[in-house]
């Protein structure tokens, strides 16, 4: 049945009067009454004026018993039911009755008895416009209106887009509180590509962002399409116009905070389909295929239902995703570098959220902002690169010998150009493997200097660091020369990875290049 509201005039609003929003804690000095069901009594004065539909309720009672629940409906000051039914009866003594504040809004407007000794204590309608004049004698309430509403309980619409009233910044009247049934305030998108996730306001347009579909809307104007088709822009009354999608079969799934933007680009990730995305002038372009299309098809898939967050990095140009996984992989950060157009380092730091301002870049954890690329601190102190969250990281890259890929190959050198800070940490073939070789070290004596000409660390010639690979593999069957004596480190390719500790006194640890010196053990 259709529920008849009577207005007294336009843009009337309900209001609902709560008097038990601050928590109420240790009601011990009132009397609770035990009682079988859901109804609860208690004495008078604390359902009066401390308690009402929605709060939660916590009782404890007995030697061990605990009960929690919320108020679903009040018959009157100090008679009250509750949801779940205390299963088994509360019994007295009650060692603790503590009401906090509103957290379920379900039952709120449908709870009340047509008590008028309750009604009205609990609800009243406050009007938003009067008809009256400067020292006018009487005021009145205008014309009277009626509105249908054809559903009486709330309808949640996750692919529809409602608007309100204006705000006017220059005379300060603002209508953002106004829903005028009597106009087509409403716009619906393709329920078939799941709910709206995300909204965002470009220029004179508005991007939607659904679980499966990427759509743009025209707003203060509307599309005209010609006989070929073709759409053309025209000013139009309407608020919210045409809703025209994106070309492409992606979406933002239900990770909205994975958003960011820095000028007209928008990235964004899919994780129904393992991507990473980026929206801009030439429409919607998968960058997880930047090298990176096994690594994230395989992250996301065991994302399960955990966090991608995403923010722009404006300091170094780059979009930078952090995958909080739900599920058993390892979280991770990784950074997208607009300048080389490819995904270009996996970093340690596991953020909250992330934002650039003025050309500096921040990002939140546990509460607290911590600003990045800073070597000073707020008291003047030095900081030490590579330390997030005053936990702190050594700076590695690994990389790939290979070039010559069909040869298998023996690797008798590493040689890098760079900092002084760094070691190889590890140098590995599909057969052998290499020992780590220290950081160079600058001898102070000349017995230093004997020394490190036994020392397994890198040396320095011509502002270049080279070391002899030294191969640890296994002894294998039918071997005879094995360990130091072996020649070079054997096979196909190589996989090396370099580590440079972070201080302050160690400076910049850059590393520009990496190479081997080897030779053909077969082609």
């Amino acid at each position: 049945m259709a529920a008849t509201i009577e207005l007294k005039y336009y843009n009337s609003f309900w209001l609902k009067k709560i008097k038990s929003i601050t928590d109420v804690v240790d009601s011990a000095q009132a009397t609770f009454v035990s009682q079988s069901g859901s109804t609860i009594n208690i004495s008078p004065g604390l359902g009066e004026f401390n308690m009402n539909v929605g709060q939660k309720v916590v009782i404890e009672y007995g030697a061990s018993e605990r009960y929690v629940g919320y108020i679903v409906k009040r018959n009157n000051d100090n008679q009250f039911v509750v949801d779940p039914e205390p299963s088994p009866t509360i019994t007295l003594p009650v060692s603790s009755f503590t009401v906090g504040p509103i957290q379920d809004f379900t039952n709120i407007p449908k709870a009340y008895t047509k008590s008028a000794a309750v009604v009205n204590k609990d609800w009243y309608i406050e009007e938003a416009r009067i008809r009256g004049g400067y020292n006018n004698t009487t005021v009145d309430f205008g014309v009277k209106a009626y509105a249908v509403e054809e559903v009486k309980e709330a309808e949640i619409r996750q692919s529809s887009l409602i608007y309100s009233g204006i705000y006017n910044s220059r005379t300060g009247v603002n209508n953002t509180n106004q829903f005028s049934i009597a106009d087509s305030i409403t716009r619906s998108t393709d329920p078939r590509y799941g709910s709206i996730q995300k909204l965002y306001a470009e220029d004179s347009n508005l991007i939607i962002f659904q679980e499966t579909k990427v759509s743009r809307a025209l707003i203060d104007k509307d599309a005209i399409y010609t006989q070929e088709g073709q759409a053309l822009q025209a000013a139009s009354n309407v608020v919210i116009g045409n809703i025209q999608p994106y070309a492409g079969e992606y979406g933002i799934a239900k990770n909205p905070e994975s958003f960011a933007v820095y000028g007209y680009r928008k990235y964004f990730t899919d994780a129904s389909r393992g991507a990473v995305l980026r929206l801009s002038m030439d429409g919607i372009t998968e960058i997880s295929n930047n090298g990176m299309y096994d690594f994230f098809r395989d992250t996301f898939g065991g994302l399960q239902g955990g966090k991608a967050i995403g923010g722009y990095d404006i300091y170094n140009n780059s979009y930078v995703l952090s995958l909080c996984s739900a599920g058993t992989l390892d979280d991770v950060t990784v950074t997208f570098d607009e300048a080389v157009r490819g995904w270009t380092s996996i970093l340690s730091y596991l953020p909250k959220q992330m934002f650039s301002i003025q050309n500096s870049f921040f990002s939140t954890k546990s509460g607290s902002i911590y600003k990045h690329y800073t070597e000073i601190d707020s008291t003047g102190n030095n900081v030490n690169r590579s330390n997030f969250y005053g936990v702190q990281y050594d700076s590695t890259v690994t990389s790939i010998l290979n070039l010559q890929p069909s040869a298998s190959k023996s690797f008798k050198t590493i040689n890098y150009e760079g900092g002084k800070n760094w070691s190889m940490t590890s140098f590995e073939t599909d057969e052998d493997q290499a020992n780590p070789i220290n950081v160079f070290s600058i001898p102070t004596t000349l017995l230093d200097m004997q020394n490190s000409l036994l020392k397994n660390e890198f040396k320095r010639k011509e502002d270049k660091y080279f070391a002899n690979l030294i191969n640890i593999s296994p002894v294998n069957q039918g071997e005879i020369l094995f360990g130091k004596s072996i020649s070079g480190i054997k096979g196909f390719y190589a996989t090396v990875k370099m580590t440079a500790t972070n201080t302050h006194a160690s400076g910049s640890n850059e590393l520009f290049a990496l190479s081997s010196n080897f030779s053909e053990s077969s082609y």
